[in-house]
């Protein structure tokens, strides 16, 4: 249960960064790679694929 409800405060989060651009900003100020953040922020993948996907797990871990 827990797993899930992290799962879902990440996809949360994702979907208020709106715009690519925001995504690929706040991915950055996280500490995230400059080319992994421009290859996730531009995804089109859907919301609940991108909170499981390994970058987001770790730029918006527990202590997050």
């Amino acid at each position: 249960m827990d797993k899930w409800i992290r799962g879902r405060l990440r996809m949360c989060l994702w979907k208020q960064w709106k715009k690519p651009k925001t995504k690929v900003k706040r991915l950055l100020s996280l500490g995230i790679p400059k080319v992994k953040a421009f290859e996730w922020g531009n995804t089109r993948k859907g919301y609940w694929r991108s909170a499981g996907s390994p970058i987001l797990k770790r730029a918006l871990n527990n202590q997050h």
